[in-house]
């Protein structure tokens, strides 16, 4: 079993015993073992499932490459709950549709979300899309202002920049320099475009 899968069957098997509903473990057990991809889409657009059913048949779809799923994984890629966020761009990435990366851009660069920006900054860097380099300096650069409290989503956005080694990301990355929680990831990031060792 891929290891993400396990993490997420263990954490929504916990969250459907705590529910207490009646049927919640047999539903669980059925969405687990189903090989029936409409019996997993079926969740996704009937009313009354919970958070965790949704989220369990989207994650299975996604990874089966099922587009159906695709809706249901953006806004749980936008979810406060950054564990449901991580399981989310984990089968985006693997999902091959093409909408994914300019959704994953559009939550990146919103200002409004930004406390919910990291999984799609990371979801970016592996898409490897075009949307990707230019949402990823966009999300740095708001980061780089004094006193802002979004280190971790900057960080991932240097990261992602160096992994991308597009020299686009040159001039973000060196005002990152000057930032003392960014700056050894700024210098390993620029190393890594051509041109800038």
């Amino acid at each position: 079993m891929d290891e993400e899968l396990r993490a997420l069957t263990e954490r929504l098997r916990a969250e459907a015993a705590a529910s207490g509903a009646p049927g919640a473990r047999a539903e669980y057990d059925r969405l687990v073992a189903t090989g029936d991809h409409d019996e997993l889409a079926a969740v996704l657009t009937e009313p009354g499932h919970p958070l965790w059913a949704r989220e369990l048949a989207s994650f299975r779809l996604g990874v089966a490459g099922d587009r159906r799923a695709f809706e249901s994984l953006v806004l749980l890629l936008n979810h406060r709950d950054p564990p449901r966020c991580a399981s989310a761009a984990h089968a985006l990435a693997r999902l091959g549709d093409p909408r994914t990366a300019r959704a994953a851009a559009a939550l990146a660069t919103n200002e409004l979300r930004v406390a919910y920006a990291l999984h799609p900054v990371r979801l970016l860097a592996e898409l490897r899309a075009p949307e990707s380099v230019p949402a990823l300096i966009t999300t740095l650069k708001r980061r780089l202002r004094p006193h802002d409290p979004y280190r971790r989503v900057a960080l991932a956005c240097v990261e992602g920049l160096g992994a991308l080694g597009d020299d686009r990301a040159v001039p973000v990355l060196n005002d990152a320099l000057a930032h003392p929680a960014l700056a050894e990831a700024a210098v390993r990031a620029l190393a890594r475009i051509p041109g800038q060792r």
